[in-house]
Order: C-alpha cells, then sequence, then structure tokens
C-alpha cells in the first residue's frame, strides 16, 4: 500500500487545534473527510502530523503522512483533495514517500514564526494572525535575548504543563527577529519543541523588549528551568508552523519520540 506525504497550509482560526477531538472541529478531521471522499475508503486515517498545533495555531508547512491503495496520481492529489476542503485549508504539495516514512518521527528541524504587530492600534488585517502590542519595545535588547536562548539547552521553564515530553533539552538552531513594517518576526527553528515553547519564548523576548524582564532572568530560566523566570504565553494566532525539515530516517526510535504540540 502506497504512502504519501502532504503538505498543508491553513487558517486555524476557525478550529480547535490539529488533532481530532470529541467536541470541537479540527484540522485533522476536516483532512480524513476529505481523503475517505475522494478515495471512497471510509477508514482512511493520517498516519500521523508533524505537530500538533494547538487552537488557533496556523500552518504554512505542516506535514501529514498516509497510505492508501487509490490510484490517484501523486501530482494530482492536491487537486482531488482541495475540491473536499474549506477554503481555509489548503493541499500544497504531495509525494509518494518511503513506507515506513512518519511525519513526526523522520522530522530533524521544525520551523516557526510568532508575528507581533508593534502599532499604537492593531490593524483588522492583522488581528486573526498577530499579536498585539502598542507600547516602546527595544528590538536590540530583544535580540540580545533571542541569542541568550539559541543553541541547547534545557527548555523547562519554557514549557507549560500537560506535555508529556521526557525530556526538556532541545537544539535551537535559529532564533532571530525580522521587521516588517509595523510587524515583528520572531523566527525559531529547533529539532523539536515542548509544549507552548515557542509561545512562551516569544512572551520572553517581548517582556524583555517592553522593560519588563531583565537579561539575567532570561538566564536564569535556562540556567534553573523554573517557570517563573520565563515571560508569559503569548496567544496561539499570532504563532504559524512555517516549514518542517526532513531527513532519510527517523531522527530517534519511535519508543523514544516526545509528544509535542504547539
Amino acid at each position: 500500500m502506497p504512502a504519501i506525504k502532504l503538505t498543508l497550509q491553513y487558517d486555524g482560526t476557525r478550529y480547535a487545534g490539529f488533532q481530532r477531538q470529541p467536541n470541537g472541529v479540527t484540522i485533522q478531521e476536516k483532512i480524513e473527510n476529505a481523503l475517505r471522499r475522494t478515495t471512497g475508503d471510509e477508514a482512511l486515517k493520517i498516519g500521523a502530523a508533524a505537530g500538533r498545533t494547538d487552537a488557533g495555531v496556523h500552518a504554512r508547512g505542516q506535514v501529514v503522512n498516509f497510505r492508501t491503495d487509490s490510484r490517484i496520481p501523486i501530482d494530482r492529489w492536491p487537486f482531488a483533495l482541495n475540491q473536499h476542503l474549506p477554503e481555509d485549508i489548503v493541499v500544497v504539495g504531495a509525494e509518494a514517500v518511503p513506507d515506513d516514512f512518519h511525519a513526526r518521527y523522520w522530522a530533524v528541524s521544525k520551523r516557526y514564526r510568532y508575528t507581533i504587530e508593534h502599532a499604537p492600534f492593531q490593524s483588522p488585517m492583522t488581528r486573526l494572525y498577530a499579536y498585539h502590542w502598542a507600547k516602546e519595545l527595544n528590538l536590540d535588547l530583544m535580540r540580545r535575548a533571542a541569542g541568550l536562548i539559541e543553541g541547547t539547552h534545557d527548555f523547562a521553564a519554557f514549557r507549560s504543563t500537560g506535555g508529556s515530553a521526557k525530556t526538556s533539552v532541545r537544539s535551537v538552531s535559529r532564533l532571530d527577529l525580522t521587521t516588517t513594517g509595523p510587524l515583528i518576526m520572531i523566527n525559531i527553528a529547533a529539532d523539536g519543541f515542548l509544549y507552548n515553547m515557542v509561545r512562551i519564548i516569544a512572551g520572553t523576548l517581548l517582556e524583555v523588549g517592553a522593560g519588563r524582564r531583565t537579561l539575567d532572568t532570561v538566564e536564569r530560566a535556562l540556567t534553573t528551568g523554573q517557570r517563573q523566570f520565563a515571560g508569559k504565553t503569548l496567544a496561539a494566532h499570532g504563532l504559524c508552523l512555517d516549514e518542517v525539515t526532513y531527513g532519510t530516517g527517523p531522527k530517534r526510535p519511535p519508543w523514544e519520540q516526545d509528544e509535542e504540540a504547539e
């Protein structure tokens, strides 16, 4: 039974996150419904997703995998599925993958972007995609704080309760800030993320820039693992899963994998 990898984009505003739930419409539900209508296989399910994004979180590069006996050519899958998807979910790519491909276990890096709109008033055009901040911000201090966080650390202070991660050590290969007009984009790539890690890092950088937190407290968050030294968890709607990078096999055995969600 051939294995297929799909790349998705979605606006998470109307959904209760990616993962199927008994109470609430989810991205997974919509994708699986489209797969079933396209193939006629009422038992077809997604094998895995690269990340279990939370309610309100968006994606430009979410990845899922599934297996099917359908004879639809690989290059026609996006066209076939998009006919059965709402306008806020789009399949942008499909490719054949090895039978044992796993969208989460084979990922070697994920890149997220958190967007802050720094302006006196929030634009109605960005209100669903950027966290609004009207007061003064020191971008230089925010960048210095980002430099402290980049690298391999124990990120215990930068996670919310409720996750099932076996270890809180992660390697952040990129953490920088870019700007476009009033928009501040916090770009972060790592080999894995803890529950709400990106949103807490974004909150920490914001509080440093606002003068509400010092660089010393950021260092203490990293060295002590105590949540009190990191910033608040910013709202979900500013977060977007931008890209997932893959290797040629699982980066760790499946039984060692952590459950991740953002």
